[in-house]
């Protein structure tokens, strides 16, 4: 999501963007943006550009590091998929930044250098859910041998999800606001947990979860998502 435009990679959820739009300052705050991202296999430029780069290798070079910086987010969370046992499409990525506030984010959706390197992102992702969130808890990733695994799930209606079984350790927990940019689907809450074999077999029948996407993370590039939850007062 850039300026006005509509990007190719999902559709922006206008209604929820324009009642952001009209939040009184005084009730606008932090939220976490959960972002999961599916590559093209080669990046693809609207200006019809040659390239040799990825679609990974395109959305690494559109990294916003600066601008988010510039606007006082923080990047929280960063990790390969390694599996993702439930749900489409098949995602490759997933990242997580704290922004301070919504009205930062729309400033940094207006920021030249923001625009200057959005055309890469829009190269590289063939397409991705951005959902807000907000903190439920969250601690710090335990170690341990069990997979370090992502729940993205929306409930049944009018149901509560079905306990966890044993062998989940929850890490952090996120309900969700609303969908940014995605295809249509809405979405209830965000799980990340270190979970036992046995229990991932068992995590894609859960009772009162209509649908879900399970995703198993491999090692973090950066997890600071328990910090950036610690810290988030700090930012009003």
């Amino acid at each position: 999501m850039s300026g006005t435009s509509a990007p190719r990679y999902g559709t922006p959820n206008w209604e929820m963007v324009g009642s952001w739009l009209e939040l009184p300052a005084e009730q606008d705050g932090p939220f976490w943006a959960v972002n999961l991202m599916d590559y093209r296999e080669l990046a693809d430029y609207a200006d019809g550009r040659e390239t040799t780069l990825t679609g990974r290798e395109a959305d690494d070079v559109y990294a916003p590091l600066g601008p988010l910086a510039e606007i006082g987010a923080m990047p929280a969370f960063a990790a390969d998929v390694i599996d993702q046992p439930l749900g489409t499409p098949s995602y490759d990525r997933v990242a997580i930044v704290r922004y301070p506030s919504r009205a930062k984010f729309f400033e940094m959706q207006r920021r030249d250098d923001f625009l200057e390197l959005h055309v890469h992102k829009d190269a590289g992702m063939a397409s991705t859910i951005v959902f807000a969130a907000h903190p439920v808890h969250a601690s710090e990733l335990p170690g341990g041998d069990s997979a370090h695994v992502l729940r993205v799930r929306r409930f049944a209606e009018g149901q509560q999800p079905a306990v966890d079984p044993t062998g989940v350790t929850p890490v952090a927990h996120f309900e969700i606001e609303g969908v940014i940019v995605g295809d249509g689907r809405t979405w209830d809450d965000a799980r990340f947990d270190r979970v036992d074999d046995s229990a991932l077999a068992l995590l894609s029948e859960t009772a009162g979860v209509e649908e879900q996407i399970i995703i198993v993370l491999g090692p973090s590039e950066l997890d600071d998502l328990a910090a950036s939850v610690t810290t988030a007062a700090a930012t009003n």
